[in-house]
């Protein structure tokens, strides 16, 4: 029965994979199906996981096991209903409430983390000495950093217009933000091509076992 079900499940896994791969050559029903399926699990293991892992033990045992020392947590209970009532037309501004709060915080957080990680460790990150390092390539990868930052953030200075000689820091902003570009697309590309091997490597191994 195990060995059945591990067919199955490889049989069941190859359609699918090959149902997302049809789109390249156009949107088709398998293709559509497919894509639902992954959807509707995707947010009915969401689901599961937050009322198990999230809500049943930070909010119901809690509440079970000493009710009166975590009454505290019955206001994000209440908010967490009150954004359900968006299901609800006559109700649904209920949830602009809770929903305000989310995003507020979300914000406040959110600036507040980026503001340290993007910011200030990037400026202080640039404060350095260049010739403290030990090695030529050392030395030449702190010049082209504190380099490529101040030309980075003067390209975006459009106050006044840019002309004769202070071009040239522009010029080497945009190259060293089209490095930076093209870095960042080309890991987003080797990343994409990973999961591709890895499901052809599926299809030709585990499915056809054409490969070993």
């Amino acid at each position: 029965m195990i060995q059945i079900m591990h067919v199955f499940g490889i049989w069941l896994a190859a359609f699918f994979t090959l149902s997302i791969f049809s789109f390249l050559y156009k949107d088709n029903p398998f293709y559509k199906f497919a894509e639902q399926v992954f959807v509707g699990l995707s947010a009915a293991y969401w689901l599961v996981y937050i009322i198990y892992s999230i809500m049943v033990p930070n909010l119901f045992a809690k509440l079970i096991d000493d009710f009166s020392g975590n009454i505290v947590l019955l206001i994000p209970a209440t908010l967490g209903l009150m954004m359900l009532m968006r299901l609800h037309p006559k109700t649904q501004w209920l949830s602009r409430y809770p929903i305000s709060i989310m995003i507020g915080t979300t914000a406040g957080i959110s600036m507040l983390r980026y503001m340290k990680s993007d910011i200030l460790e990037q400026v202080t990150a640039t404060m350095i000495n260049p010739f403290s390092a030990n090695t030529v390539s050392g030395v030449l990868g702190n010049l082209l950093l504190i380099i490529g930052t101040i030309t980075g953030v003067y390209f975006f200075y459009f106050s006044k217009k840019v002309e004769g000689i202070y071009k040239v820091p522009s010029k080497i902003g945009i190259w060293f933000l089209m490095v930076s570009f093209g870095a960042t697309f080309g890991y987003t590309v080797m990343a994409r091509i990973s999961l591709l091997i890895g499901r052809l490597e599926f299809l030709l191994s585990d499915w056809l076992h054409i490969i070993k």
